[in-house]
């Protein structure tokens, strides 16, 4: 992923601050274009512009002012995690957003286009009351936007598109230009125009201003270019559109309506809201501007859209929305239950690092050794040699935990073949684990998301590998063959003075048989015998009692050294990986909340 600016990889939640980040902070000679309107955007430069105070804010506008703010902490959480160029337009959108709203919310900037020959110009120097763009047979007549402003302080928003002096008018004096007032009408070069520049500069202009009059003609008003280029793209803009058929003159009897018929269901085809019924949407009219049949109508309705002083809030609401139907995919992904990591996923992960570092095989050798001093101390002395012989052989290394683990399942038999997954590699199971419940946090999330969230699990994992070794190789040889005798129940002194009574009877039936044949003693066969088959008989019986009395104990000790080390396993797995995917799913729920702020409708359309 392309960040905006320079990130330290082993640090996965660096994008945290990224809402308080300054422009200054950031390398001007490192980004691109795209990239300088998302930073401006996140850091809020030019939210006032230092040229106008800010009017009290209508509800309207104090949605937007809300969405706008959503909009900028969504930008700064992502960028980090997306590519820059994914949120430039988002950047564009907060940028000229704040430059709007720093100049002067007294006018309405409306744009006048439309193709070759549509009589745009016409209507312009209509609405103006005096010839101010050439109109003409050739083609194209108006080579640069025109601006006409019917009151002053218009020159902010006149520069920010880029309209010189020379070619900035002001309308006839008339009883009606009063109405007007705060109106400020653009007449674009030709939208279809042969000359590149030309189409170029309709595309700067349409982008800035607040509002649009399309002028179409009965010819061209299904013409593919402006329907597929510009109509159906600003479909959502329908509350700033005005779509006017001139030349209305040329047309006999009924044709007018069943134009604006047919122009009223293009516009349907392409997804433009029709403002009929009291419902917001595009407004729809015909006229004449050669004969003046209708004009006097669209300069009423604008007229009252001017004074109404919503078409700036509307115009970037629907910046706002377009921008929002753009993000949905990297943000919403439908049927996803939540971002966390579920309890299963965390069990198995801490059941897959418990088999890599020998758990379960810890704790059996730990079991083990507890029988072992159990039958060190309650065992006959004949075994002993034995007992010390078995006791050599128990598992002291890291490779011996891995060899008693292929044992098999618990409850499995002993001799059991291992199965093929126990003969994986300890690092493979680590690698897997990871991949495991990095795919189970990432299931149901948004492409870019989910890609960060298993970057996230990989970066931490990075080292898990040899913290467990470590883990193995200390703490679980420590339980598997203890430095220090395991704790001994209160009944083991007493089992120690029985088997040393058994082997008192042993040792004194035989010096008493010695003595016998030997001629020293009386000769009387069987007591001694009896003491001796007594010690030899009752050894074993009292070994054999105190093995069946320490497999609870024995066993308890075994479950608790294999907790010890599976809490280990467990805790270094949750500190390197589960943490910081944990934190992941956060940023990503944070910005799935800043999304929704930002997808809610404007005022106007809830």
């Amino acid at each position: 992923m392309n960040a905006l600016t320079d990130r330290t990889d082993d640090r996965w939640d660096d994008g945290l601050i990224a809402r308080s980040r300054r422009v200054g902070e950031i390398d001007d000679e490192d980004r691109d274009e795209g990239d300088d309107a998302l930073v401006r955007a996140v850091s809020g430069a030019g939210s006032d512009g230092g040229k106008a105070p800010s009017p009290p804010l209508s509800p309207e506008g104090q949605a937007l002012r809300t969405r706008l703010e959503a909009l900028r902490q969504l930008v700064g959480l992502s960028r980090t995690r997306l590519d820059g160029k994914t949120l430039a337009e988002a950047g564009r959108v907060l940028d000229e957003a704040a430059a709007r709203r720093g100049l002067s919310p007294q006018h309405t900037v409306v744009a006048i286009a439309g193709a070759t020959g549509s009589g745009k110009s016409t209507l312009f120097n209509a609405l103006a009351g005096v010839q101010i763009s050439e109109t003409g047979l050739r083609r194209p007549t108006t080579a640069a936007p025109i601006a006409c402003s019917w009151s002053d302080g218009a020159a902010g928003l006149l520069d920010r598109l880029e309209i010189p002096g020379r070619l900035r008018r002001r309308p006839r004096e008339t009883s009606e230009a009063g109405a007007l007032r705060g109106l400020v009408l653009v007449d674009l070069p030709d939208l279809d125009s042969a000359v590149g520049a030309h189409r170029d500069h309709v595309d700067r202009v349409l982008a800035l201003v607040d509002a649009v009059v399309w002028v179409v003609d009965p010819e061209k008003y299904a013409d593919a270019v402006l329907h597929e280029r510009y109509l159906r793209p600003l479909a959502g803009h329908a509350e700033v559109t005005f779509v006017v058929l001139n030349q209305v003159d040329r047309l006999p009897g009924e044709s007018v309506d069943l134009v604006l018929d047919d122009l009223r269901r293009l516009l349907d085809d392409d997804g433009i809201a029709l403002g009929e019924y009291d419902e917001p949407g595009a407004t729809v009219l015909g006229l004449s501007a050669l004969t003046g049949e209708g004009v006097g109508e669209l300069r009423e309705l604008l007229a009252q859209f001017t004074q109404e002083r919503g078409a700036a809030t509307r115009r970037i609401s629907a910046d706002v929305d377009r921008a929002a139907v753009r993000l949905r995919p990297l943000y919403v992904s439908d049927g996803h239950p939540g971002p966390e990591i579920g309890e299963a996923a965390r069990a198995e992960f801490e059941d897959r690092l418990a088999e890599a570092v020998g758990a379960y095989a810890a704790g059996l050798a730990a079991e083990r050794a507890w029988r072992r001093n159990a039958g060190k101390a309650c065992g006959t002395p004949w075994l002993r040699l034995w007992r010390w012989y078995e006791s050599r052989r128990a598992p002291r290394t890291l490779a011996g935990l891995a060899a008693l683990a292929a044992i098999g399942g618990r409850g499995g038999p002993a001799g059991a073949q291992a199965p093929a997954e126990e003969e994986v590699t300890a690092r493979q199971r680590v690698e897997q684990a990871v991949r495991t419940v990095a795919d189970a946090a990432a299931e149901g999330l948004p492409d870019a998301w989910a890609q960060a969230v298993r970057e996230t699990a990989v970066r931490g994992a990075e080292e898990l590998p040899e913290a467990l070794d470590e883990i193995a190789v200390t703490l679980g040889s420590a339980v598997a063959v203890p430095s220090v005798k395991p704790p001994r129940p209160r009944w083991w002194p007493a089992a120690v003075l029985v088997q040393a009574a058994m082997t008192l009877l042993q040792i004194y039936g035989g010096l008493w048989l010695v003595g016998q044949i030997v001629g020293v003693l009386e000769p009387r066969l069987m007591p001694p015998v009896l003491l001796m088959v007594a010690g030899i008989v009752g050894g074993p019986l009292v070994e054999w009692a105190c093995s069946i009395a320490a497999r609870g104990p024995a066993r308890r000790y075994g479950q608790d050294a294999e907790r010890r080390l599976r809490q280990a396993a467990a805790g270094c797995g949750r500190a390197r990986v589960l943490e910081p995917v944990a934190a992941e799913l956060l940023r990503y729920r944070e910005v799935r909340e800043q999304y929704a702020a930002v997808a809610k409708l404007s005022t106007t359309r809830q």
